[in-house]
């Protein structure tokens, strides 16, 4: 007989399965759990210093990994499992694998019922409160189903669309001794395929014929790509059709920069050149995306309005017609890479060869991205601070394709977005769905543990850096090499930016009325952290060459001018993703329209901006 103390068995569990590392903050109602590390070979806790930071390293760390490893998170009771539901949310947004486990009160301080606000001390109902951020929520109780929960929990969590999922163990099912021969698991056997090969194939039949008739036809990639570990056969299906293909945000590091047929990143922050071939399209392809509002603006009737519209996704209530904000053509349920493999080999069997006119097309979409490069020269010439669109573009081309890229949230997804250029086998991530503050920070902690071989570069602003300063003695204790570069704008930059927009210049709670950034150097110091600060544009070149040689932690703080203004953009919400501000010329605009402009939506003036309203029907 096999005896174990269950909170061994939990640890040992997601040992065996590859996690070598999970992120932990210590408390009474955990404690059995941490203690276990000292019992189970192959894994090791890393201790931060905050539940939050906790979850968003565990995030990181399941982004390296892979779908297969999960991150894992653990927490104690009450408050502990509270901090963590930020990172639930980012996790459960974004598709990312991670196991959030909280510690419980004794089983007999539950509370019978929810009319009781509390029987035990920091006892908290963390399945209720986490039910809809997650896959699945679970209260264990009955020491004999851990095995079967743990194995179920991480089969929902890494198949279908990924996510997080949270196991709450009361401490005295944690103190429990189990006979590891006498526990049921859950069983794979019993499910049938998901999905219907006759539709996929039926689907991919009138794909092919519509892409036969089409002039202009564009793929759109979504993370879900990544989620079935589907990017080779991606690759290869671009290199047999030859046509654009645009990545949504949370696909940046899935369709990179150098991809021979990347058309530019889209949406509300993409840049004119980069919409222009989506709004123009007859034929508009969607492989593993939701096809969320930032990709389509607020005037999503606009969207890819003269095209027609295939969507490929896991998620079925991405596909229900109700719930669509842009209706597509045709739905297909359907793991990506089944999907993909399936066309390939259909387009195999028909020897598909190009035509003139599609690889015409295609570099037409690629002269569009090169020709309005949200990247000015103008930007390096800055002499009094560094212009962060130009600082970003510089640090790319300096980064290797081995690196890993965790830019932060907030204008730092925007600046990020616009400038770094990504290359084959690089990690680029941040978080999209849910965008907190400060999660680069510490996501960059997950992301080194995932692969030390690696090297992490973490962009990050200064608001958000005071968001989990703390994890600067994580790094001190770790001694994790990471690049820690904030983009130092001493406000709220993008807070700042919205105000100005739409309160008349006012500017409140994000500085200089509200908010001041610390000296972060000086913080940096005390931690025993080497430390540079970058003035100006100045010298660039030296400056990003000595950050990526060092051989030890470093925090950078970069001097940036607080009234960036994260352009190009779409001004108002009902704006056609194509009309971006800074607007081009009339005449100009429109030559670049294939499709008919809008003539009826309203384009407000910008702030302080001169120029008469203008709309696309007007001169």
């Amino acid at each position: 007989m096999a005896k174990i103390k269950l909170a061994d068995y939990v640890i040992k569990f997601y040992a065996n399965l590859g996690v070598d590392k999970m992120f932990v903050v210590y408390g009474a109602a955990n404690g059995d759990l941490i203690d276990a590390f000292s019992r189970t070979n192959n894994t090791d806790y890393v201790a931060v210093l905050h539940e939050q930071a906790g979850g968003f390293a565990a995030e990181g760390y399941a982004k390296v990994k892979g779908n297969s490893i999960p991150g894992v998170t653990i927490a104690t009771s009450g408050p502990g499992g509270m901090n963590l539901v930020t990172p639930a949310g980012n996790c459960y947004y974004d598709s990312v694998p991670v196991i959030f486990i909280t510690g419980q009160v004794n089983s007999q301080f539950l509370r019978p019922n929810d009319s009781i606000r509390q029987v035990g001390f920091q006892e908290t109902d963390q399945c209720s409160i986490f039910k809809s951020i997650t896959k699945y929520s679970k209260l264990i109780l009955d020491p004999r189903t851990i095995k079967y929960e743990l194995e179920y929990s991480l089969h929902l969590a890494t198949t279908g669309r990924p996510g997080p999922i949270l196991l709450d163990i009361p401490i005295d099912v944690q103190k429990t001794i189990i006979d590891e021969d006498e526990l049921i698991g859950f069983s794979k056997e019993d499910l049938s395929s998901e999905f219907d090969d006759k539709e996929i194939n039926e689907i991919i039949e009138k794909i092919y014929l519509d892409f036969k008739n089409s002039k202009r036809p564009v793929f759109l990639i979504g993370g879900g790509v990544r989620s079935s570990d589907a990017i080779s056969e991606l690759e290869n299906l671009g290199n047999i059709l030859q046509i654009p293909m645009y990545p949504t945000w949370n696909a940046l590091d899935i369709v990179t920069s150098d991809y021979e047929y990347y058309a530019g990143r889209i949406g509300t922050y993409g840049g004119a050149g980069r919409n222009f071939g989506i709004q123009n399209s007859d034929l508009l392809i969607s492989i593993g995306s939701r096809i969320s509002g930032r990709i389509t603006g607020g005037n999503v009737k606009t969207f890819a309005r003269e095209a027609k519209k295939y969507i490929i996704d896991i998620d079925k209530s991405n596909l229900k017609k109700e719930n669509q904000q842009v209706k597509f053509d045709e739905n297909l349920y359907c793991d990506a890479k089944i999907f993909i493999k399936k066309f390939i080999k259909y387009l195999e069997k028909i020897e598909y060869k190009n035509k003139n006119e599609k690889i015409q097309w295609t570099q037409k979409c690629i002269e569009w991205k090169k020709k309005y490069d949200p990247v000015k020269p103008e930007f390096f010439k800055n002499t009094n601070y560094v212009q962060p669109y130009a600082f970003v573009r510089k640090l790319s081309e300096k980064m290797s394709k081995k690196d890993v890229f965790v830019a932060d949230c907030g204008g730092n997804i925007v600046t990020c977005n616009h400038s770094f250029e990504t290359k084959k086998g690089q990690r680029y991530f941040t978080n999209n769905g849910n965008s907190p503050m400060g999660f680069s920070f510490s996501g960059a902690i997950g992301a080194y543990f995932a692969d030390p071989t690696k090297r992490v570069v973490c962009i990050i602003g200064d608001g958000g850096m005071n968001m989990n300063i703390q994890e600067l003695q994580t790094i001190k204790n770790y001694n994790i090499n990471i690049k820690t570069l904030i983009l130092n704008n001493h406000i709220y930059g993008i807070t700042k930016a919205f105000q100005e927009t739409n309160f008349g210049g006012q500017s409140e709670a994000c500085g200089p009325r509200g908010y001041k950034p610390p000296n972060f150097i000086n913080i940096a110091k005390a931690y025993e952290i080497k430390t540079i600060e970058i003035k100006n544009n100045t010298d660039l070149d030296k400056k990003i060459d000595e950050i990526l040689s060092a051989e030890e932690p470093i925090v950078v703080d970069i001097n940036c001018h607080e009234h960036h203004t994260y352009e190009p953009r779409i001004f108002g919400w009902k704006t056609p993703i194509e009309d971006m501000y800074p607007y081009l010329d009339r005449e100009e605009f429109k030559n670049n329209m294939i499709v008919k402009p809008i003539d009826d939506w309203e384009n407000p003036i910008m702030p302080n901006d001169n120029k008469k309203k203008i709309g696309s029907g007007e001169a």
